[in-house]
């Protein structure tokens, strides 16, 4: 390779796991977190990914990642709306130091000719957001949320009311009925949407310590009825709400 090619070449762009915390204000560990599981249901192999970095203040080793521009507009799919637009320009700023000088337009031919280069690559950055900005606008009002919810927090999460969240689990089959209280039903289960969480709690009348199942409602059930009650923050502008059959498991 000669060295005028070699200056050419450039090194693969890619952002940490912890300058996208740095970025959105998430602990590093949860960013980690949300890495290995995107990475995991897209059939990505971690060790592809995977780093490690030394702490300053320990000395110990951590693990972290490196993402490439697509697996990282993926992982902020999930982010509220400002915070992965700074990701975006983030991303945009490395593509800028990492292009080469462009040499100034000796004349007017070259000066059209550069301006329409740069109004394409700007289309074409355009519209891959707005391919992207579908899947990520149902997801918008859960972007901080880390814990799974109850059907009342639940339904005031989506702005639609414990009652609308209730019904729709039973409807989807997500849940069924087991005395006076609901449990969930293997629909739900299978597809990670509900489960049961162990709670430790006081008996009052002997002050002993017992053990019972909260009903819970995951991360990944919650978007799901995000996306079907078709709640959308985007500006705080809500979309009306539009039923849509459950579509058949993979």
């Amino acid at each position: 390779m000669t060295t005028a090619n070699a200056a050419l070449t450039m090194i693969p762009l890619t952002m940490s796991s912890r300058e996208i915390a740095k970025l959105t204000g998430k602990r590093h560990d949860h960013v980690v977190r949300d890495i290995e599981k995107m990475l995991k249901d897209a059939g990505e192999g971690l060790p592809k990914f995977g780093d490690t970095y030394k702490n300053p203040q320990n000395g110990q080793e951590y693990r972290c990642y490196n993402l490439p521009q697509d697996l990282t507009y993926t992982l902020v799919l999930g982010y509220r709306t400002d915070l992965r637009l700074k990701v975006v320009r983030r991303w945009m700023e490395l593509e800028a130091q990492q292009a080469p000088a462009i040499k100034a337009p000796a004349n007017m031919v070259e000066a059209l000719t550069l301006a329409l280069e740069q109004q394409k690559a700007l289309a074409a950055k355009d519209q891959e957001i707005a391919e992207l900005a579908p899947k990520a606008a149902g997801l918008a009002i859960l972007a901080e949320k880390d814990g799974e919810l109850g059907i009342r927090d639940a339904g005031r999460e989506l702005k639609v009311g414990q009652n609308r969240v209730r019904d729709m689990l039973f409807d989807r089959k997500w849940v069924c009925r087991q005395g006076r209280g609901i449990r969930p039903a293997s629909y739900g289960l299978e597809h990670g949407y509900v489960r049961l969480v162990p709670r430790l709690y006081e008996d009052k009348l002997t002050g002993q310590e017992k053990i019972s199942d909260d009903f819970r409602i995951t991360r990944k059930g919650i978007a799901r009825l995000a996306e079907i009650f078709g709640v959308m923050e985007a500006g705080r502008i809500r979309v009306p709400f539009a039923k849509q059959p459950e579509p058949a498991p993979a």
